[in-house]
């Protein structure tokens, strides 16, 4: 059995690298993460275990953003912040401003479900595509 598990050489778990490079604060909210579909490993669902390369682009939801990343160096263990910030490129998107955020679309109460061209709609504004 190799140092670093079952996986193949040259990779480590996906919630182990997420916590190690420090997207989230601790393996089990990372483990929780990846159980909850919050985690994309090259834009598929991912497990836990699943081993993370050199090279894989790794999309966490977090408080309603994704953090979108790229896996520059493996890490087994947590490092320092200055270290982790190196381990992976960081490709996400700019989270909107205040005004832009506010600019929910909002439904009277009292209306109902919506409709299958309102629910698109309201995915559309909300770019969900």
């Amino acid at each position: 059995m190799s140092a670093q598990g079952s996986g193949a050489p040259g990779s480590v778990r996906l919630d182990v690298w997420i916590w190690a490079a420090r997207l989230l604060k601790t393996r089990a909210a990372a483990t929780a993460a990846c159980r909850g579909g919050h985690v994309k490993l090259n834009a598929q669902a991912a497990k836990a275990a699943q081993p993370v390369r050199i090279g894989d682009e790794v999309r966490v939801r977090i408080s309603g953003f994704d953090r979108v990343v790229v896996v520059r160096q493996l890490l087994s263990k947590r490092v320092g912040a200055a270290i982790a910030v190196e381990a992976y490129e960081d490709r996400s998107p700019a989270r909107p401003t205040a005004i832009e955020a506010a600019q929910v679309p909002h439904r009277p109460r009292g209306a109902g479900r919506p409709s299958s061209r309102e629910r698109r709609e309201i995915d559309r504004l909300r770019g969900r595509d």
